[in-house]
């Protein structure tokens, strides 16, 4: 313990301990190399008083006790600097930002003042400050390695000499300055995408450069372009890649037929949502001699199609999946393909990549087979259509389709038995007028039409993941690509399962996973049809780790598949591709593929498919945004979704959209965040605002430009 001056009343008056404080410890850190007395550190802060200047002593020496500070002779102090740098990623929580270093440490805090204009997920290079006993370590960014995005989008504000690009995004913060030079045709008031040329640590805003004209605001396929465009994602398809895929014949020649089984004489139907074009999968069903159900799982052999190396090929790579937004799909391969050739459209021979279930009346499999087929569909049904002949027993291909639904239900009951998870959430639609305006609110519930497609996918993915990863005994594994789905975080499930107490369920966290997964099934069927449904849904998904695509497998915990993978949408996805790429090269003998480079592949599909997502949400949003403009005024019964020490998040009971009740707005008292318990707390009246709370709010306010959607309480 350092021997500290004797200590005179600290001034009560012109500055605050915690702001003297830190004041001083910004001098040390911008200064690693110098050493001050007590003096200069005053003199550096401007402060004369007596009484001040000895209370800058002692807290210099309150620094030395925590180790901040060093002396280096008697009343000189140094900052004690740990001298180190770290490299890693940017991260920020509510307004405050965040290093998280490459090698797993704990967080770094960096002050706003220092982040030199880094943005979030940016890779940098941080100097580590000196660390004060109990506080987090703290940092600046002294160099941007990588940029994560370097292009905005906005709205331009256009003056006679120059322009500036207002952006909403919340990773910058600044304007971007736009020389006239750079404007590229763009006008007043209209959205844009803009490239940063440079943002120099002396200068106030960022400069770049606009790259594309989306548009006017508020035009709908501006506005589902910029929320592409936001997410990096492409919103157009390179005309060159069109032109190679238009040459591109369907190419059914007796010489490739007769290299595949041929399945054109079995009864095959494909069941697809009403407004989907890409048909890629099909089933069949066929009675056989020796008594078994011969079920075919159909699947359009996209790389018979799509040749390594080619163009399309590495436009496919790059997108890594289609793209569902509100009102339209971006699809991953060009539409002559997707739509197209591939599309396993009714009563059109088609090639297809199959496999073969031989299946008793248990929904057991006695055998099965992965082959190359040709196939040709009779007739092409909605899930509502095939709905209907499940519910009546009647209509085309009745036989077919009730023995399919039967053999599915069971299929479905083994799953559950051995752990799996039920998450069929509730989806919220939108009916949109021709001119991309939400006029109604629907909601998407999974029926026996879909799940009956679902456990036949399902089945075929776990076969050709066992298939690869399983091979028998003494054989090694060749490398694959596998769907993966991690145990869930043992203290999210714990938080979990804690929180939905107070609404009187309760959760088993530990134990056999099936014991798990089973009280989980249980809670998901108790909360149907309940205000906080999909509250409780959309927290117990988010206890649940994310499914990923990777060549080391671990199974997947969800579906409780020991191996699982993606074979079924190549249309869609491209480690579906992959998938088939690989099974084709073992099937003809070929060596083990390189384990580094497809889990490359598989890091960037797992990336792309998150992006893809995030861009879904953002259109949603905005259509919620847009239907909910209309109603601003009118009262509505919610559920409170979220709490943050910014606001409150609600969820309409009506229909699912979600806005924001801003704290600044509660101005009954001064409330506290308090995270652990997901509620505002009045300081004064303690009114509490409890995550799960029922409340009836009023529509204030919708900003599309943000997204955003503000209520008022009633």
């Amino acid at each position: 313990m350092s021997k500290k001056p004797k200590s005179k009343k600290a001034p009560s008056t012109r500055i605050r301990k915690s702001e003297l404080v830190q004041n001083i410890i910004n001098i040390f850190n911008e200064n690693p190399e110098k050493n001050y007395n007590y003096k200069q550190i005053s003199m550096a802060l401007n402060i004369s008083s007596e009484s001040q200047r000895v209370f800058v002593n002692e807290l210099l020496y309150e620094l030395l006790d925590e180790e901040f500070l060093v002396e280096i002779s008697r009343g000189k102090f140094k900052v004690n600097s740990r001298g180190g740098y770290l490299t890693g990623t940017i991260d920020r929580q509510g307004v405050k930002t965040f290093l998280n270093p490459d090698d797993g440490g704990e967080p770094v805090f960096i002050p706003e003042r220092k982040t030199n204009h880094a943005f979030l997920n940016d890779k940098v290079k941080v100097f580590l400050y000196a660390r004060r006993k109990g506080l987090i370590p703290e940092g600046e960014v002294v160099e941007i390695i990588r940029r994560a995005k370097d292009t905005f989008v906005g709205i331009l504000e256009v003056s006679e000499n120059f322009a500036f690009l207002i952006s909403d995004n919340k990773v910058v913060t600044n304007d971007i300055f736009i020389p006239k030079s750079k404007l590229n045709g763009g006008k007043n008031g209209q959205k844009a995408v803009v490239k940063l040329l440079e943002w120099e640590p002396n200068m106030k805003n960022p400069v770049g450069e606009v790259i594309d004209v989306l548009g006017e605001k508020g035009d709908n396929n501006t506005e589902m372009h910029a929320i592409l465009a936001e997410f990096g994602l492409p919103y157009k398809y390179p005309a060159d890649v069109e032109a190679a895929a238009d040459h591109i014949d369907a190419g059914i020649t007796p010489e490739e037929v007769a290299r595949r089984i041929d399945l054109r004489g079995v009864p095959t139907i494909t069941v697809d949502p009403r407004d989907a074009k890409d048909f890629d999968d099909a089933l069949s069903l066929l009675k056989l001699p020796n008594g078994l159900w011969e079920v075919g799982v159909h699947i359009a052999d996209v790389t018979h199609y799509v040749r390594p190396d080619s163009i399309i090929e590495k436009e496919a790579q790059v997108r890594a999946t289609s793209v569902y937004l509100v009102d339209r799909t971006i699809p991953m391969l060009p539409e002559h393909l997707s739509n197209g050739i591939c599309s396993l459209r009714p009563n059109e021979d088609k090639l297809t990549y199959s496999v073969l279930f031989q299946m008793n009346d248990k929904a057991e499999v006695v055998k099965y087979e992965i082959a190359k087929t040709v196939t040709c569909s009779i007739r092409r049904f909605t899930y509502e259509e095939a709905q209907t002949v499940i519910e009546t027993g009647e209509g085309d291909c009745k036989e077919e389709i009730v023995t399919l639904d039967r053999l599915a239900k069971i299929l479905r009951g083994k799953r559950f038995t051995a752990g799996a998870i039920a998450f069929d959430r509730v989806e919220v639609r939108f009916e949109i007028d021709e001119k991309g305006k939400p006029v109604s609110v629907f909601f998407k519930e999974q029926k026996d039409a879909n799940k009956m497609i679902e456990e036949f996918m399902l089945l075929a993915n776990k076969t050709v993941a066992t298939h690869i990863g399983k091979p028998g005994k003494s054989l090694k594994a060749k490398t694959f690509v596998y769907r993966i789905h991690d145990v869930p975080n043992p203290d999210k499930l714990q938080n979990f399962s804690v929180f939905i107490k107070r609404f009187g369920y309760n959760l088993k966290t530990s134990g056999k996973s099936t014991a798990v997964s089973s009280t989980l099934n249980h809670l998901l069927d108790e909360v149907q049809g309940k205000k906080e449904q999909n509250l409780i849904e959309t927290l117990a998904v988010r206890s649940m780790a994310k499914a990923i695509y990777s060549t080391e497998n671990i199974g997947h915990y969800g579906l409780a598949f020991d191996y699982y993978t993606h074979f079924t949408s190549p249309i869609r996805r491209y480690p579906d591709m992959m998938v088939h790429r690989l099974l084709e090269r073992y099937a003809t003998g070929g060596k083990s593929a390189s384990q580094s480079e497809y889990e490359d592949y598989c890091k960037h599909s797992s990336d792309m498919e998150q992006l893809a997502s995030n861009a879904e949400r953002a259109s949603i949003k905005y259509k919620q945004v847009e239907y909910m403009s209309a109603q601003i005024g009118q009262v509505f019964d919610g559920v409170i979704s979220g709490v943050t020490e910014w606001g409150i998040y609600v969820e309409l009971v009506v229909n699912k959209c979600e806005g924001m009740i801003p704290i600044r707005d509660l101005d009954d008292d001064y409330y506290i965040f308090d995270d652990k318990n997901y509620c505002l707390v009045g300081r004064r009246y303690h009114r509490k605002y409890q995550l799960g709370d029922e409340i009836t709010v009023k529509v204030a306010r919708a900003n599309l430009d943000k997204k955003q959607l503000d209520f008022a309480i009633v």
